[in-house]
Formats: structure tokens, C-alpha cells, sequence
């Protein structure tokens, strides 16, 4: 099974709310890159089609977290499944039609100049990151206050808002904290410079 086929069998097995499939007729549609986008520049999926499969690696990462004994018993955390896919595969919507492929001249081994292509940003929506992709789910559908929290402060502490903000989302939002933690799981260790 493709990345993209993964996707779309959870999507529609777990997203179910109204306007759900909307949204996904948008990202299937011409007006989308978000099945061929990179996740990057340069570091973590930086590669075409990269940014679905990290999508997909934050889901596995997300569940595996959420289901962790201690997360369900001793912290009384649990979420809807429909919840769960929802902050995962959408968390990084600000990145659709965001990357543009550009060309730079490389030496070769043989010290022959190369034309070589690469990830640059083309921003046309400037609205920052977590709540950029909020606002692009919510023209679609609806997300609960926990979702619009974990999708918004997705990026943790790496992010350039206040920190004291962060702490206290994360603290509030205990999917803010579940999915910032599956975010950087995925990133670094699953699809960073070295993955296993």
C-alpha cells in the first residue's frame, strides 16, 4: 500500500465529521500538492511525497504514544480515534502548495558544474505555522478545542512562540503534548539525517 492509498483508508475510516470530506477532496484535488510535497527543505522528508509519509509516521507515533499504559491509567488520558487521525495527518497542512522546487549549480565528483534541484519556501499564506493549518482545517471543518490546541502548539518548544505560551498549552492540552511528542518522534528519530 502507497503513502498516499494509507492515507486516505485512515482518513476515511477514522474522519467522519461533517465537511471531512471536503477537505479531502481538497488535498486529492489539482489544488493540493499535499500527496507529492516535501516535509522540508533539507532536514526531515525532504523529499517528494515526503510530507504525506510524515503525516502518516506522526499517526503511528501518536497512537503508539496514547496507548502507552501509563497515558491511559495513570494520567486518565484518552481520546477519540476520530481525534487522534485528525491532529496527526492534518497537523502539517500549513505546508500544502508551500514548497516550490528551484535549481543551483553543484560541482560533480569530476569537478563538472550540475544543475541540481532543491526545496525552497513559497509562502502565500503567512500566517505561521500550527495555526496556519488550523485555519486551513477549519474552512472545512470543525475541531474540537483540544485539536485546534495539539494541532497549533504541535511544534513544542521548537517552535518561535513564548515559551512560558508553549508550557502552558501543554500543560492544558494534553494532546498538544501527545502530538508534539509524536511530531519530534517521527522528525528526528524516524525520518531524520540518520533514521533506522
Amino acid at each position: 500500500m502507497t503513502c498516499r492509498e494509507r492515507f486516505i483508508d485512515i482518513y476515511r475510516s477514522k474522519i467522519t465529521r461533517e465537511g471531512s470530506e471536503r477537505l479531502l477532496d481538497y488535498l486529492l484535488s489539482d489544488a493540493s500538492d499535499f500527496f507529492t510535497a516535501p516535509a522540508s527543505t533539507r532536514y526531515h522528508g525532504a523529499y517528494v511525497g515526503g510530507l504525506c509519509e510524515h503525516s502518516l509516521n506522526v499517526y503511528d507515533c501518536l497512537c503508539d504514544f496514547l496507548s502507552r499504559k501509563r497515558m491511559r491509567e495513570y494520567y486518565g488520558i484518552a481520546y477519540p480515534d476520530e481525534s487522534i487521525a485528525i491532529v496527526a495527518l492534518l497537523h502539517d497542512l500549513c505546508k500544502v502548495n508551500f514548497y516550490r522546487t528551484a535549481h543551483r549549480n553543484v560541482k560533480d565528483d569530476t569537478g563538472r558544474w550540475q544543475s541540481v534541484p532543491y526545496f525552497t519556501i513559497e509562502d502565500s499564506l503567512p500566517y505561521g505555522h500550527g495555526e496556519k493549518s488550523v485555519y486551513i482545517i477549519s474552512g472545512f471543518m470543525r475541531l474540537t478545542r483540544d485539536e485546534a490546541f495539539a494541532i497549533r502548539y504541535h511544534m513544542g518548544f521548537s517552535g518561535t512562540e513564548d515559551k512560558s505560551t508553549v508550557g502552558q498549552a501543554l500543560e492544558m492540552f494534553p494532546l498538544a503534548f501527545a502530538l508534539s511528542v509524536a511530531d519530534m518522534e517521527a522528525a528526528y528519530l524516524m525520518e531524520g539525517r540518520n533514521p533506522k
